[in-house]
């Protein structure tokens, strides 16, 4: 099976287990237990912030974000292709009366400057008050520009709004930025994070936990984020089982994300020049390939065609693809060929 659908598909690695196994646990509801303590002070530490708190998904520590950024009757300001405005249920709305006022993105995934200058309100009881600007990085497998971070934050700072960071794949962008720089992915996560008030960071995606995310901020912000994740049942006890493989992938999973990044580029490489295929260039660890011409029409039939070789996919006529650690060069290769097969194309050579 070469699973390319999500890297959230990821499973444990025998070392993650048995860190897993070897965790000392307490009841996290009480603050007691030492190994989510151990990962939120890491976290926290690592990305520049006071405090982190451990949530069971990235929808959450969203939510909890924005409910602790913003009251009822105000709104925050994102991305129309934002997962927390487009794909976590309209939690903020339905849960905390917080209105969000969606952008269009440029075609680089940012939000335009000038756009995020005219969508704040006035301060005027006809208006929500906006309160927040939301930015996400990766975006789309797109790293965001390191220039354009600080300048859209220093926008909305300078306007009075608090600046929070969908950083689910905060570490693929620190790893893709390193490589623009020359610098330590670990000291680019640390830029990105510490232009936002907030930071929200998934464990469970290409760092390969089965579950988690954090979130960071100050200590206030923590203790008001802390209060909603109660709200939002988020409560774990013996979390620290699960605390234990974050802390892993921390330790062991940041580096090599850049070896998910090379076989993403090793998938579009092989792809390309496929009649009806447009091949999206990848800049982290996921291909996007739209399908034109005849080869709309028989997306169904691909998608089919591939599931019967092992080979899964998500999308119809926009396909995505994402490597992860449990994706290899030689089940990259085996997808490459399956669709040249499929488009009857002789297969890519590989370096």
């Amino acid at each position: 099976m070469v699973d390319l659908r999500s890297d959230t598909v990821t499973q444990p690695t025998a070392a993650m287990r048995a860190a897993m196994l070897a965790a000392p646990l307490g009841d996290d509801v009480f603050g007691g237990d030492p190994s989510v303590n151990a990962l939120q002070e890491k976290i926290a530490g690592l990305l520049g912030f006071e405090a982190a708190l451990f949530v069971p998904t990235g929808t959450q520590s969203n939510l909890c974000a924005i409910l602790s950024h913003c009251q009822r009757g105000d709104e925050y300001l994102v991305g129309q292709m934002a997962h927390s405005y487009r794909w976590e249920g309209g939690g903020a709305a339905v849960f905390g009366s917080v209105q969000p006022q969606p952008l269009n993105h440029q075609p680089d995934g940012t939000l335009a400057l000038a756009d995020i200058e005219a969508a704040i309100k006035p301060d005027d009881a006809h208006f929500a008050r906006t309160r927040l600007l939301a930015l996400e990085n990766t975006l789309g497998g797109k790293l965001l520009p390191f220039e354009y971070v600080q300048q859209a934050t220093a926008l909305a700072s300078s306007r009075g709004l608090n600046r929070h960071l969908d950083g689910a794949r905060l570490f693929n962008a620190a790893v893709a930025q390193a490589a623009q720089t020359g610098g330590n992915p670990l000291a680019e996560a640390r830029r990105i994070a510490q232009c936002f008030d907030s930071v929200s960071v998934c464990f469970s995606k290409g760092l390969g936990a089965p579950v988690g995310s954090a979130l960071c901020g100050s200590r206030d912000f923590i203790a008001r984020a802390h209060r909603i994740r109660k709200m939002a049942g988020g409560g774990m006890r013996q979390a620290g089982v699960l605390a234990a493989a974050a802390s892993h992938a921390l330790d062991h999973h940041i580096h090599r994300l850049a070896d998910d990044h090379a076989l993403a580029q090793r998938m579009a490489d092989g792809l390309a020049g496929i009649e009806g295929l447009q091949v999206e260039a990848p800049q982290t660890n996921i291909v996007f390939v739209d399908l034109t011409g005849t080869a709309r029409e028989q997306s169904s039939a691909l998608l089919k065609h591939l599931a019967g070789q092992g080979i899964q996919a998500t999308g119809l006529y926009r396909l995505r693809f994402v490597t992860h650690l449990d994706v290899d060069a030689v089940g990259v290769d085996r997808a490459v060929a399956a669709i040249r097969q499929f488009f009857k194309q002789p297969a890519a050579n590989h370096a």
